[in-house]
């Protein structure tokens, strides 16, 4: 056996233990921030769910509205949870900030030059590549990891306690869409080679696809939405309801290693 193969896993290995202690604080505050807007959820979740004035509310509210925005599920503590918390602090908050961060993550580095400074050590394009990548599970396992038993917590402290198997299946299935979506980020950051404008495209393209998947979905086109990363996650079809959908997180991997190879096939051709 050559000794490119292992050098090659040790310079992987390097780039990636790097970028991802470099991401250690902003995921503990990310965590934090996302934990405390939740516990505002779980606090105000039984009274706000379980009044007439919510009811009334939704019996007011236009049918297509509703579904829309998910407003049916905000009968219960996990239906707030899921059509509102999850809906915009998962499906588009912290995907919006993992594309984005994905987007920088090599755009920035070819932008202020960095890139030039990495590769002249004994280390390939793609080893650098793929270990920027790999750096962004620290957010994405990581808030995930803080945020669950925080909401766990809070609702068993208020009298509600959310079903831990749920709970748990829904942050499990959201890692192979975030998963997803840093591999668009990557693509982007790729294609475009500056950090603002990758970035903002992404967080463009997040909003984007979960706004059209909505739209889709209480519309006749609801299948044309399959094309979109938040057809394959639904919080309200986990926690409420208790569906896990194993086929849609496979779907998701598919994809996401498929962005991952398109970006690594471009970088490792293009000049810098």
């Amino acid at each position: 056996m050559s000794a490119g193969g292992p050098k090659r896993q040790s310079a992987l290995l390097t780039v990636t233990r790097f970028e991802a202690e470099r991401r250690l604080r902003t995921t503990a505050i990310a965590g934090a921030a996302l934990a405390a807007y939740g516990i505002l959820f779980v606090w105000v979740g039984p009274d706000l769910a379980g009044g007439e004035g919510m009811q009334q509310l939704l019996d007011a509210m236009p049918p297509v509205l509703n579904a829309l925005l998910g407003f049916e599920s905000l009968a219960s503590l996990e239906g707030l949870l899921a059509g509102e918390y999850y809906t915009f602090g998962w499906l588009v908050g912290l995907a919006g900030y993992i594309a984005y961060s994905a987007a920088g993550s090599v755009a920035g580095d070819v932008e202020t030059g960095r890139m030039d400074t990495l590769l002249a050590a004994p280390v390939s394009r793609s080893s650098v590549l793929l270990g920027n990548y790999l750096a962004l599970l620290v957010p994405i396992v990581g808030v995930n990891v803080i945020v669950a038993p925080i909401l766990y917590v809070a609702s068993a402290i208020v009298g509600d306690p959310l079903a831990v198997d749920r709970l748990a299946a829904l942050h499990a299935l959201s890692i192979p869409y975030l998963l997803c979506w840093s591999a668009i980020g990557l693509l982007l950051g790729v294609v475009f080679r500056r950090s603002r404008v990758a970035g903002r495209i992404a967080l463009g393209l997040v909003f984007g696809a979960w706004l059209a998947e909505s739209v889709l979905a209480v519309s006749d086109f609801s299948v044309a939405g399959a094309v979109l990363p938040a057809y394959y996650l639904d919080p309200s079809a986990v926690l409420v309801d208790g569906e896990v959908d194993l086929l849609a997180a496979g779907v998701l991997l598919l994809a996401t290693a498929a962005f991952v190879g398109i970006a690594r096939q471009l970088f490792t051709r293009r000049d810098l």
